[in-house]
């Protein structure tokens, strides 16, 4: 049987994509194969259809670090066929094929059931990047202190960054959105910014090693100098959630923040968390902080998936694009 799949190969140096028909294996011990439904598209997605070795070391390969589908095959005692299930990060669309493909074969470890008042649709709304604010949110929760200030989500138009803005203000937060895109205030405001703050003007002050608090805590999805600036903004005992890099990889601060104000810098991963946390979030997104993503959802189809990709590598994106397989 061959399935079809967003198919990513090298030669001689060289990338390219097309949709392919793939023979389809059966899984090994331990491993379940799903009919995927939907999947979404992520910034480490766009890097591995690149040809970004540092993501993907080996190609022809089939991205895709989110799903959602039906067990075909549960070679497993964990999960029985027709079980509605998700899969989010681990290997799973970096050297191990993903969710860019009609069928996938993953580690039942991998594998979460899917909520029962969440639909296959809404949860790749969520995916990955729903679970990286939702671990951000988590953390100031967990181990900021009391402030009346705002909260600061940079990179507010993506994907991390719109479901950040969207939990903290469910929540009750005041949340000043970081942008570069001008013509992004009305969505931004839409999905509950109190505050918008464009990113040239943030940076156009020079940046000191301590300043006046303007935040409460913060939700960083860029880093380099977006994460240096705000720093030395963040009120006592505030935690910065750090989960992104595209803006750099190197921080300049002094350890001030840290050792007179007592802030945390908080790494998030939620790729590699536990699959108890990531049943927790889930659980979490289907009831008490289900979330209408609507508004800020693109569906698409693999046939048009590489401007997409094209585009969210450009730092365009806005919301989350949610790939359909099938009719």
């Amino acid at each position: 049987m061959q399935y079809s799949a967003y198919y990513v190969e090298e030669k001689d140096g060289s990338f390219s994509s097309s949709i392919a028909q793939l023979e389809l294996q059966k899984p090994a011990e331990g491993f379940v194969q799903i009919k995927v439904s939907y999947s979404s598209l992520n910034y480490k997605d766009a890097l591995s259809a690149s040809g970004n070795k540092g993501v993907t070391r080996n190609y022809p390969f089939v991205p895709g670090i989110d799903a959602t589908g039906i067990i075909t095959d549960g070679n497993s005692s964990q999960f029985e066929d027709g079980d509605e299930v998700i899969v989010t990060g681990y290997d799973m669309g970096m050297n191990t094929p993903g969710g860019f493909g009609e069928y996938i074969n993953v580690p039942a470890n991998w594998v979460v059931k899917k909520p029962i008042n969440l639909t296959a649709i809404e949860a790749m709304s969520i995916g990955t990047a729903g679970l990286t604010a939702a671990a951000s949110v988590l953390k100031i929760q967990k181990s900021s202190g009391e402030s009346d200030l705002p909260v600061l989500v940079s990179g507010a138009t993506g994907g991390v960054g719109s479901i950040g803005v969207m939990l903290m203000s469910k929540l009750g937060f005041e949340v000043s959105a970081l942008t570069g895109k001008s013509s992004s205030i009305n969505f931004l405001q839409s999905i509950g910014a109190n505050n918008i703050i464009l990113r040239d003007e943030y940076l156009e002050a020079p940046s000191k090693s301590m300043e006046k608090p303007l935040f409460s805590s913060a939700i960083d999805t860029v880093g380099g100098n977006i994460l240096s600036r705000m720093l030395p903004q963040i009120s006592p005992h505030g935690v910065v959630a750090c989960c992104g890099n595209v803006a750099g990889i190197e921080v300049n601060t002094t350890v001030f923040p840290f050792i007179l104000r007592g802030i945390m810098l908080a790494g998030i991963d939620s790729a590699e968390s536990p699959i108890e946390f990531k049943t927790k979030i889930w659980n979490k997104f289907a009831n008490e902080w289900r979330l209408d993503l609507s508004s800020v959802i693109k569906v698409v189809t693999k046939e048009n998936l590489q401007q997409e990709i094209d585009l969210i590598l450009k730092g365009g994106q806005q919301g989350r694009v949610v790939l359909k397989h099938g009719e």
